[in-house]
């Protein structure tokens, strides 16, 4: 309980910035669809990548017109500075890219904003090649979404170990168990009174004393 209680303290002193940052998370979602697909890119980037790396690449190829244009070798160019696997990386950010806009990208609007966000992530990891639950539900809360599902990467399990929501860190996360995690998570969330897309900024912010995203 002690340890619940601090948690909870560290929330209250967080709380107004991780809202602030949820609040611009829904702002990415409303202006023109293609905006939603820089966030997507910056997700194919994240796996075994950090966060601040991948975002800074993503700027780059922005600035340098590569985002919308460029060519894999392009790409490729950018990501190697910046993040692991950037051979396959930078294939999967240029199919997805390709794959939705011939209609500027209206069909990735659809598929994150109609219907559950659970659909809108089985969806996503159907369709979009280089991406798992975790890059798929980060996505979804990077442009406003994210309320009932969970980022589940080893850092987050890690915090849920520490605080009893889980006992110990999988040997593998299957799909089932992702799940089984992700329903654990919502029930410990609804416990203590922190959204789950709270809590998830919450550890990343004393992870890296940054509310990021």
């Amino acid at each position: 309980m002690e340890k619940i209680a601090e948690l909870q303290s560290k929330y209250r002193k967080r709380k107004h910035e991780i809202q602030q940052r949820l609040l611009h998370f829904k702002k990415v979602g409303k202006p023109p669809p293609r905006i939603l697909f820089e966030e997507l890119a910056f997700c194919i980037l994240t796996p075994q990548s950090k966060a601040f790396s991948c975002n800074e690449a993503i700027q780059e190829l922005k600035e340098y017109n590569l985002l919308f244009s460029g060519s894999t070798s392009q790409i490729r160019a950018i990501l190697a500075k910046k993040t692991r696997f950037h051979n396959k990386k930078a294939v999967y950010l240029v199919e997805a890219r390709e794959q939705f806009r011939p209609d500027n990208f209206a069909r990735l609007k659809h598929i994150t904003f109609d219907g559950s966000e659970a659909h809108a992530a089985s969806v996503l990891l159907k369709e979009v090649k280089g991406i798992g639950l975790k890059e798929c539900a980060h996505y979804l809360r990077n442009v406003g979404r994210g309320e009932t599902i969970a980022i589940l990467d080893r850092h987050i399990m890690k915090n849920l170990v520490k605080y009893g929501a889980i006992r110990a860190l999988p040997k593998s996360l299957t799909k089932k168990r992702y799940f089984e995690i992700e329903k654990k998570m919502s029930s410990f969330c609804r416990r203590i009174g922190i959204p789950m897309s709270h809590l998830d900024l919450l550890f990343w912010a004393e992870e890296t004393g940054k509310v990021f995203k």
